[in-house]
């Protein structure tokens, strides 16, 4: 891992720790044991016919608009529209849409176009952003 040449703002930072959070649990936020498999709440809310892609497809939109405001440039945009309008009309189709979007985690691809942007993508802190625990709320055995 390399360091960053530049520290970034610090509000630049919050957004990037709150949009990372937000793609991990879209994307990556529950593991099937024993596997590598990881999904999170875009597939769940797939399941959802009808709305439960357009709602992740809203959540996404936020992402889009948290890069805007970072000052991403047109194209970086339009890449993560891309990825996210791909994510929702693969996500439609029934059944087949709710396994691809187990596999295609748009949320996290355009978390790493913003990171990217910055130059994190392949930092220390990149890397934190990207694999960021989330709490475990598993019930303790005794």
């Amino acid at each position: 891992m390399k360091t960053p040449q530049t520290p970034l703002h610090p509000d630049h930072v919050r957004r990037l720790r709150r949009v990372s959070r937000l793609a991990r649990l879209m994307d990556t936020a529950i593991r099937i044991p024993g596997t590598g498999i990881r999904f999170g709440g875009d597939s769940v809310l797939g399941l959802i016919p009808g709305i439960g892609d357009l709602a992740g497809g809203a959540i996404g939109l936020y992402i889009v608009n948290e890069a805007r405001q970072l000052g991403l440039p047109t194209s970086k945009i339009v890449k993560m529209l891309g990825n996210l309008g791909l994510d929702v009309v693969i996500g439609a189709v029934p059944l087949a849409g709710d396994v691809a979007d187990v596999f295609f985690k748009a949320h996290r691809r355009n978390l790493n176009i913003i990171l990217e942007h910055f130059g994190e993508a392949d930092t220390d802190f990149g890397e934190k952003m990207r694999e960021r625990p989330m709490k475990d709320t598993t019930p303790k055995r005794r």
